[in-house]
């Protein structure tokens, strides 16, 4: 189930497309086959190892054997400023739980919906509310993340990032951030965060896996990440470069994308189904309850080859299953950029 807003310059790119919930064990243990160089036990269980950068799982695909790393964007949005006063009532995460018990040395990382269609996008950011959503089942995940796509609608190729509450693969109902890529709409390739060989990491600061506190709650401070994709296809939160994508791993994304999506999704061999999932998406209110109740993604931005950092023109919304989920684009004032509120409770009285 995802939740977005349309740029449509084109039409019929994208289908929906399934099944990047279960991940193969061999993948998992070949992750965890890593040696570690220092290991940090968190205050909250998460036991984070830091492994040489070089030998980090990306390294075991076929496309990366001789893949030189780089330690930085060549192409960057430039310095972070926030178009939208808070009052002092959002704040923006910048760390995470397990980096009050230590940090991983030098030379090694810690392993533990809007869309706009077009052509030639570099790049993609936003602010994201972070919540814990509530009734996540055992067998679903529910994320607020950022899209960017090219390629066919049944074999798209996809990077993504956010956060999200998924107990298959993190056997906790907490939130966590998180990346995944595929080449070919999640058949074959494609994973979690570092469970294959793609994603390259190069920060020591954060742990793609690890709990995000503290979160959001219903009238109370709200807390963000901000999510940016550009260049090699980077990766930043709160302005730490977290790592990239290499374009060699795909066909169509190599340069560019032809489709940027914000919003936010509920997995679930329950969906479309009744009795629907009782998974919420988002802070688990309907969209219309707006700040401080719904989550949304704001500072919504794009990038092309002009360079320049756009916010997009055209936008419409859509929710897949509007008794169950529903978004909503608001203005505080008619000038005003506005927030993309996206959520829903799962199953209930309109959504049996």
């Amino acid at each position: 189930m995802r939740l977005f807003l349309m740029f449509a310059i084109l039409c019929g790119f994208y289908n929906e497309a399934y099944g990047k919930g279960s991940l193969d064990i061999d993948m998992k243990l070949k992750s965890l086959n890593k040696p570690s160089l220092k290991t940090i036990k968190s205050e909250d269980g998460d036991i984070i190892d830091c492994i040489d950068i070089y030998k980090q799982h990306a390294f075991d695909h076929p496309a990366l054997r001789n893949h030189k790393i780089q330690m930085k964007p060549s192409v960057d949005f430039g310095t972070k400023k926030t178009t939208i006063p808070n009052n002092g009532s959002s704040e923006q995460i910048t760390s995470q739980i397990w980096s009050k018990s230590g940090n991983c040395p030098k030379g090694t990382i810690p392993e533990a919906v809007l869309m706009a269609l077009g052509y030639n996008f570099i790049g993609a950011q936003s602010d994201i509310n972070v919540w814990n959503p509530p009734r996540v089942q055992a067998s679903d995940y529910s994320s607020a993340q950022i899209w960017l796509l090219g390629g066919l609608s049944d074999t798209f190729e996809s990077i993504e990032a956010g956060w999200a509450v998924n107990p298959s693969v993190f056997g906790d109902s907490r939130t966590r951030l998180f990346t995944y890529w595929t080449k070919d709409g999640y058949s074959k390739t494609g994973c979690v965060n570092l469970l294959c060989a793609g994603f390259v990491q190069t920060t020591t600061k954060f742990a793609l896996g690890a709990a995000i506190e503290p979160v959001s709650t219903t009238s109370q401070k709200q807390h963000f990440i901000t999510d940016t994709n550009s260049g090699n296809w980077w990766l930043t939160c709160a302005n730490n470069v977290i790592g990239y994508w290499p374009g060699t791993l795909f066909a169509y994304l190599k340069h560019s994308a032809t489709a940027v999506q914000w919003g936010g999704e509920v997995h679930s061999p329950n969906v479309g189904k009744k009795p629907h999932t009782r998974t919420s998406m988002g802070s688990g209110q309907w969209a219309s309850y707006l700040w401080a109740q719904a989550c949304y993604h704001s500072n919504i931005r794009i990038k092309d080859y002009s360079l320049q950092i756009k916010y997009p023109k055209y936008l419409s919304e859509y929710a897949d299953e509007y008794e169950c989920y529903s978004t909503k684009l608001h203005r505080k004032t008619y000038m005003s950029e506005p927030y993309f509120y996206f959520g829903g409770p799962g199953q209930n009285s309109r959504c049996p």
